[in-house]
Formats: C-alpha cells, structure tokens, sequence
C-alpha cells in the first residue's frame, strides 16, 4: 500500500524535500508550498482528506500548524541542526565571512553550541533566538537587526527575504541526511496509522424507516444493505469512521435519524476481519437496546465498549443544552454564550475572530470549539473571509446548534 506525503514548506525547498520523500519505495509526494510560513495551518486544512502523513520543512511551520490543530495525520519536520548548520558554517567560512561572530534564529542553543565545539569554534560572539511557541518572523527580523551588521543565520524565508537586501543572510536547507531522518520516523507512525485506518468498521443500525440512512452510509464512505427485520447493515473502514465521530467521542448522525425514527440504535464492531467486526457490532447493538430508544455504541476487541450517542428525540433546535454540552465537550455556559452569537447576527454566518470575541478567548480556542461543533453536526463551514493581513483567512461558521 502506498503513502501519500504531504510536503509543506517554501517554494524554493518543497521540490527537493519532495524528491527525497520519493526515493523511498512506496512513497509519493504532495508538493505544497507557501509564500509565508503563517499559510501553513490553511494548506493542511485544505489537504488533509489527501495525505497519510505531514512532513514540514521547518519546526516553525509545522508549529503554526500544530498550534492551531490542523494536524489530524501523522506529522514530523526537517532538523536544521548538526551537519545542516555545519554545511552552512563551512559554506560561510569559504565566502570569507568570520564565522564566530553572527546572529542564529530557530535553532536550539544547546544545537548551536555543539555544533560549534564540535568544529572547534567559540561562541563567545554568537547570538542566538531559540524557537519559542511565541515567536514570529517579524520576531527573528528585529532580532537580526538589534545586533551589529554581522552575518545572519536563518530558518526562515520570509527572514531571509526581509534582511537579504541589508546584510549577509543564509538561510538554511534542509540536508538529504535530515529530510530521510524525518522520513524515516514520519513513516513509522504513518504506516501504523494506515494499517489502523484500514480495520473494518461494521455498523448494525436499527430504525423504523431508512429516510436519510444511505446519506449516511455514503458519507462514511461506506455501503448499506437491509439485514433482517427492520436491521441494516453499514460497512466502512475504521479511518472514515474515527473521523466521522471526532475520535470516537460522538455520532453526529444518531440525532439525525432520530428526527425521523422514534427508535434509532446504532451498534458499530471494529476488527480485523469481517467476522470478528460482525460479531463486536452485535455485542455494540445488544449495549445500545439496553441503552434506551436512541444510542449508539462502539466495541472495540478486548471487551471495550464506548458509548458514542445517546440523545432525546426532539428537534436539534429544542435538544437541552446540558445534553449538547457532553456530546461535544463544551460547558453550558459556553453554549449559551454561542446561542447569543447566532441571536446577535441575526442567524448569519460568523468568523473564527467573532467568536472568539464573543467568548473573550483566543481565536485557536475559538477554532477548537467550532470544530467540535462541526463534528457533532452544530455547526457548519461556509468557507472563508480574508483577514486584510498576511495571516491566515478567517473561516466563517453558520451555528445550528
């Protein structure tokens, strides 16, 4: 079975990166590249049904995109330190440069000092900004600039490109060596994960009348067929499934059916063959009968279940606040101030920004919340609004809760 690489970096770097990822048996690429490492987050958003795994040119992209919980696949970035920075320290020395005297951003200090006594030099000289979860390009530009006029090191393009026209400025590449030891390990997880995905998903589902139960199936990317006596019989994989119930945590689709059943009980089995996952899918059903008219419940094998639903009949729009807030893991108070949201604009879409206004957190806390909502069918996604700024677009969400 193939995987899929999704490579994310600056243009000039994705096209190598890439042919490295793609010297391994087995292994294809996704180019994706970026003018600023601030579009990351929105690359892997927009391409994350394409990739099995991640791999970025940089911690700092990779950080971007970790930070604001885009990545839902493996993922891993390219090492500058040891022999990348080594190669650059050799490479400088040869222009004739005094390699003991320049400004380093991104990298580790510990790094950055092995490295130099590794080839006998001080670091008396050196000036050094770490990575920090705070740290900006404009951060690493202003700290070049503080310091004399020495030779800057950089992990960043948008750096490199802001101080290229008033300095000496290398910006770092990643080795051969460093992109197949990122690979190496991305692969590991990667391939764990695939085979993970790849698990049967059986589904018995029980409802008075099927109005709306292929849509269903067709969105889990998988097929239906009646079983016997009022039971269906849905099969997919474990991947469409864990992303369809946010991780196992809730089954958007359960209320759904239940607007048009007065009995919906969903039993899903996850195993390694058709039997063992038919046979878990059962046990799953026998759990939600016992449950009440409306649940679902997950069997997993060493005689773990997870109850992933159990919600009232009535409309969406009428569902108690309590009963949302434990399926989709927000507090009550949380909800209410959302409803007050939707109320204020009038029903009309609303940005990432505004919400996170509206509940005087930050924007990724508000982008986590909207997502939770979007798995448990609350929310939806009506594409995206430019900011006016080099950051990312701001997203725009219609609240149904």
């Amino acid at each position: 079975m193939g995987i899929v690489i999704g490579v994310v970096g600056p243009h000039d770097l994705v096209d190598d990166v890439a042919g490295i990822c793609e010297e391994q048996p087995g292994v294809s690429a996704l180019r994706l590249d970026y003018d600023h490492e601030s579009q990351a987050p929105a690359i892997v958003e927009a391409h994350a049904a394409s990739v099995e795994g991640w791999l970025f040119t940089g911690i700092v992209p990779y950080m971007l995109a970790r930070d604001a919980d885009a990545l839902t696949r493996p993922a891993a970035f390219v090492d500058y330190s040891g022999a990348t920075l080594l190669s650059a320290l050799v490479r400088l020395q040869h222009e004739g440069h005094d390699v003991t005297t320049l400004s380093i951003d991104t990298l580790a200090a510990a790094d950055v000092t092995a490295t130099f006594t590794e080839a006998g030099l001080p670091t008396d000289n050196v000036r050094i900004l770490p990575y920090r979860a705070e740290m900006t390009s404009k951060n690493a530009i202003a700290f070049h600039r503080r310091g004399p006029e020495h030779p800057a090191v950089t992990c960043l393009s948008s750096v490199h490109e802001a101080l290229r026209g008033e300095r000496h400025v290398l910006r770092l590449a990643p080795s051969v060596h460093s992109v197949r030891v990122a690979l190496r390990q991305l692969l590991l997880t990667a391939k764990g994960q695939v085979q993970e995905d790849a698990q049967i998903a059986l589904g018995l589902i029980e409802v008075e009348n099927d109005e709306g139960l292929l849509r269903e199936a067709t969105a889990l990317g998988g097929t239906l067929a009646a079983f016997r006596g009022g039971t269906y019989l849905l099969v997919t994989t474990r991947g469409p499934l864990h992303d369809a119930t946010g991780g196992f945590s809730g089954l958007p689709m359960l209320a759904r059916l239940a607007c048009h059943n007065k009995t919906v009980r969903v039993g899903f089995g996850l195993g390694r063959s058709s039997a063992e996952a038919e046979s878990l899918a059962r046990r799953a059903l026998g759990r939600a009968r016992r449950i009440g008219d409306v649940a679902a419940v997950l069997s997993l094998r060493a005689d773990t279940e997870i109850v992933l639903d159990s919600v009232t009949t009535s409309p969406p729009g009428e569902q108690n606040l309590s009963v949302i807030a434990r399926r989709v893991g927000l507090s009550v108070p949380t909800l209410a101030k959302l409803l007050e949201a939707r109320a204020a604009a009038g029903g009309e879409p609303l940005t990432t920004k505004e919400i996170a206004e509206r509940l005087a957190v930050q924007q990724r806390t508000a982008r986590r919340m909207l997502h939770r909502l979007e798995l448990a069918g609350l929310a939806e996604r009506m594409g995206n609004l430019t900011s006016g700024t080099s950051g990312r677009p701001l997203t725009l969400y219609r609240l149904t809760l």
